[in-house]
């Protein structure tokens, strides 16, 4: 139950979703929050003593509550993005910088794309987060940023869903690819078409810009705007557009976005502290060892950069050190010598950047021999290994689980770390299927750097 002295917009919160603002006895604006029912959300803050310290301390705070009702929770979520980037509210913030928030970014190309970064991310690249206009070096990658926002899943989520509204391109045309068949998106509608050659630039842009005005929390605009759309279509007779339109209309004004939230509504939002900075879009390195009853020892090492392989970096092992089944053994021998490649490491020209990110496939075993030789190299590497299971999604994440941002990152990329395990696999018994070739007389196929 909320406390008498705590004033509350029209003296009660509605059971519906929106945006809530807290603000102490001097009228400051302490947070920001969003949630699938207001009266739910804000009253839960009062109920227990098992908060989280931070937590209990805004909540002594707390003077003053108002809100702003919105129709759907996806405009909850665009509502508190523009309202935090804009009052900056300690509470939000506390704990972790602009560096740790999630930002939707349009890119500047020919067929823009929505894509997801990290402030760091945005400042490797020279933009500022929480800056409300872009520089003239920003808006040559980027048509619009918009954000923060607290959470990847939701915003992941709620572009899903508004896709079906506003269907945008992650293919690119005919002229790039040299094919004209459509994308699996293409034909389920969420693409519009761009793989195929069915939409020009202009006319793409043109959707584009409905996203941004959506994210920019115009959606009364953008649905004023389809609906004349779809008016003029059908005064021309063009009923198959005028239909369309009419049904983006109607998936816009009719989301189903109740579960966009589900998993926040009974956690509060007020960040841990970060302890360092992940790039997991950055040069995440990941190794598999294949053999057969101890025979033919290799190993793989398979790069991604920004979530996707990068198959010029890729390199493949011949295990020297001994024979036999020691995967444990193996992988230390691996990391020794591809650590030994570093920039800084000695003068050879064939030098391997620093990763940003280790992904091990095995457990414990592995897991702690890599960071051995990590620290004995007084290398700060993150490290996370997986655990096969009986499918993908039993598949289980081996990392230090006292590292908070660690943590963050494995809930966050865990579909990435899984790919870029799955290729090293693939990577790894290729090489040994080759290897076990070559020495049956069959030539070797080269794919990739051995060392």
């Amino acid at each position: 139950m909320i406390p008498s002295h705590v004033k509350i917009l029209h003296g009660e919160l509605p059971d519906a979703p929106g945006v809530y603002f807290y603000y102490n006895d001097k009228g400051k604006l302490l947070y920001v929050g969003k949630a699938t029912s207001l009266k739910k959300r804000v009253g839960s803050y009062f109920v227990g003593n098992d908060k989280h310290p931070r937590t209990a301390e805004l909540v002594s705070k707390i003077a003053e509550i108002k809100y702003t009702q919105v129709p759907t929770v996806i405009e909850a979520l665009v509502l508190e993005a523009n309202q935090i980037r804009v009052n900056k509210p300690p509470y939000n913030i506390l704990g972790r910088d602009d560096k740790s928030f999630i930002y939707l970014c349009i890119t500047n190309e020919d067929f823009p794309k929505p894509v997801l970064m990290r402030g760091l991310d945005l400042e490797r690249i020279g933009i500022q987060p929480f800056s409300k206009n872009l520089s003239t070096k920003a808006r040559r990658q980027f048509l619009a940023v918009y954000g923060p926002y607290l959470s990847s899943r939701s915003l992941k989520i709620a572009l899903d869903l508004i896709r079906r509204s506003i269907p945008w391109s992650t293919c690119n045309p005919p002229a790039v690819t040299g094919k004209t068949k459509p994308c699996f998106d293409a034909q389920i509608g969420k693409c519009p078409g761009v793989c195929s050659g069915l939409i020009d630039k202009q006319n793409y842009r043109r959707n584009i810009k409905k996203l941004m005005l959506f994210f920019e929390g115009k959606k009364d605009t953008l649905l004023r705007q389809l609906k004349r759309e779809m008016a003029a279509a059908a005064r021309k007779n063009n009923y198959e557009a005028a239909a369309s339109l009419r049904d983006r209309v109607f998936a816009l004004e009719h989301i189903q976005d109740i579960g966009l939230l589900m998993r926040d509504e009974f956690t509060y939002e007020i960040p841990e502290p970060v302890v360092g900075h992940i790039n997991a879009l950055g040069r995440i390195e990941a190794y598999d060892i294949a053999n057969i009853s101890g025979t033919s020892n290799v190993a793989s090492m398979v790069v991604f950069e920004g979530g996707k392989p990068s198959k010029n970096e890729y390199r493949k092992f011949r295990i020297k050190g001994f024979e036999g089944a020691n995967d444990v053994g193996a992988m230390e021998e691996v990391l020794r010598r591809r650590l030994a490649r570093l920039p800084d490491a000695n003068q050879e020209k064939d030098t391997w950047p620093l990763p940003d990110l280790l992904i091990i496939d095995g457990g414990e075993g592995q897991v702690n021999r890599v960071e051995q030789v990590l620290r004995e190299l007084k290398l700060n590497i993150p490290v996370v290994g997986i655990a096969k299971g009986f499918d993908r999604k039993q598949d289980r994440l081996v990392f230090d689980k006292s590292n908070p941002e660690l943590r963050r990152v494995a809930s966050a990329f865990k579909e990435v770390f899984q790919k870029a395990r799955d290729e090293a696999h693939r990577f790894a018994g290729a090489y040994h299927r080759t290897l076990r070739g070559k020495q049956s007389g069959i030539p070797e196929r080269r794919r990739g750097g051995s060392v």
